[in-house]
């Protein structure tokens, strides 16, 4: 039998609703299972004290309202570092702003209060999302719950390390390139990341602000769908969240058409490999696999680590060491700003920074920036036509399984991590990470990428994908 942390929401609203146990039963075990395992994983960078009075109004909530009540209500949840809690440290893994406290809950944990979720603490990340592994965080690295000698992947290492782990429910990331899909794949949990503009970004510490997406990183795709109806939706508070019905809408069919890009080696559907083995389930169950050619796609990675970088750098000036965060002291006001950034920033930042400053100068951004900006809209011109004859396209989530620490030393290697996942970014699509394998092995995932607004497209083919692995 499952203890009540291992449990989906769904199957934990199912048993508070049945009295199976409490609301504080549940809390507690999650507490349990991080004091038991998260010493050796390092999936939370501090864990929050039990707020009695919302434990018992979520209580007291089930118990009126029953099957009635919101189905997150009682639900414990991790969020990430770089998400705004009111009263808490949000650090997003930085020296930076490791004093920072929030004055204001985002949107988002404003939307899961009202639905009477609970948060357990704050996860660990790569620091301000740079970084593909969670090794990048000012605060030590997180272990894969599947492989302590792995990497979680990144940046969303330490949500999709405690989902996995069942440290928690689910938990809440962010997606810039790649960020909640690929720790889902190496840690063999789903996770989504929304249309842009679906969900707000209000109270999210930004990296890139035409990139960033907040996430659902779960047990199940239904869960992963519960907690992204519950964020989701226009906000007064981010000019960039945009209404239901913007794009037109898509019916969920019962066969899918399932793109397969150019760029995707053709004998990898044809292996014995998990990938090979989901796809031939898929045709057997009646789906269809389509070729699509998507020829931009093979600069997706570069436009990426072009646009990111800049807005990044613009992002971060902000953090100064004068006005906010880590304020160190030299002789004059200059040695105050190099002072404080270099103590404040990690390596990673750093070299982001000074990446996104020289594509953005004076003799520089025309050659760089615009055109990256030009292929990024090719690009999308090209999903959206593809899109004319498929309802969803495949890939893997990521080159390989989890990647042992300290393997990807070049920082080229390791932005080769994203190259699946950066292109729902670009395009602003939305895309989900399933896991799929097995049998004892580091889980791998399959990626799934959808037009505007239908990630009910993406519950669907999860669903489908699931049937196909026997689940």
């Amino acid at each position: 039998m499952k203890k009540p942390n291992e449990m989906t929401i769904v199957e934990a609203a199912r048993a508070l609703r049945a009295r199976s146990f409490s609301v504080r039963e549940l809390w507690d075990a999650c507490i349990e299972a991080i004091r038991a395992r998260d010493g050796e994983l390092h999936a939370f960078l501090e864990v929050f004290d039990a707020d009695e009075r919302a434990i018992a109004a979520a209580q007291a909530r089930i118990e009126a309202e029953g099957d009635s009540a919101p189905l997150l209500c009682g639900i414990p949840l991790a969020v990430k570092d770089n998400i705004l809690i009111e009263g808490k440290v949000a650090s997003a893994a930085s020296r930076m702003l490791a004093n920072y406290r929030a004055t204001y809950d985002a949107t988002v944990v404003r939307k899961l209060k009202e639905a009477g979720a609970l948060f357990l603490g704050r996860t660990n990340m790569d620091e301000f999302a740079m970084g593909s592994s969670t090794e990048h965080s000012a605060f030590g690295p997180t272990k894969n719950p599947r492989g302590l000698s792995r990497v979680p992947g990144g940046s969303s290492g330490g949500s999709a390390a405690a989902v996995a782990a069942d440290l928690c429910v689910a938990a809440l990331g962010s997606d810039t390139g790649g960020s909640i899909r690929q720790p889902a794949a190496y840690c063999g949990v789903a996770g989504l990341k929304p249309t842009y503009g679906a969900v707000s970004r209000s109270g999210l510490i930004a990296l890139g602000s035409s990139l960033d997406q907040i996430g659902p990183l779960a047990k199940s795709v239904e869960d992963a769908r519960i907690l992204h109806d519950a964020i989701r939706g226009k906000d007064p508070l981010d000019s960039t969240t945009i209404p239901d019905g913007l794009y037109p809408q898509r019916t969920v069919p019962n066969t899918f058409r399932i793109g397969i890009p150019d760029f995707v080696n053709r004998t990898l559907l044809h292996s014995d490999q998990p990938l090979g083995m989901l796809a031939k389930k898929l045709t057997d169950d009646g789906h269809t696999l389509v070729d699509v050619a998507l020829p931009t796609n093979q600069y997706a990675l570069a436009i990426y680590y072009i646009i990111m970088p800049a807005e990044a750098s613009t992002n971060l000036a902000r953090l100064d060491g004068i006005r906010y965060g880590c304020a160190a002291r030299g002789k004059t006001l200059l040695d105050d700003y190099v002072l404080s950034r270099t103590e404040g920033f990690g390596e990673e930042v750093r070299r982001r920074i000074l990446l996104g400053t020289f594509v953005l100068s004076s003799g520089y951004i025309d050659a760089y920036y615009h055109k990256a900006q030009a292929a990024r809209s090719l690009l999308r011109t090209e999903y959206e036509k593809a899109f004319e004859k498929v309802d969803v396209i495949m890939t893997p989530t990521a080159l390989s399984a989890a990647f042992a620490f300290g393997e990807k030393k070049d920082p080229l290697s390791m932005y080769l991590e994203d190259l699946f996942t950066v292109t729902a970014n670009l395009t602003g699509m939305p895309a989900i990470s399933l896991p799929i394998g097995g049998g004892g092995q580091l889980p791998v995932g399959v990626h799934f990428t959808a037009p505007h607004q239908a990630e009910n497209l993406l519950f669907g083919i999860g669903e489908a994908v699931g049937k196909a692995q026997g689940a």
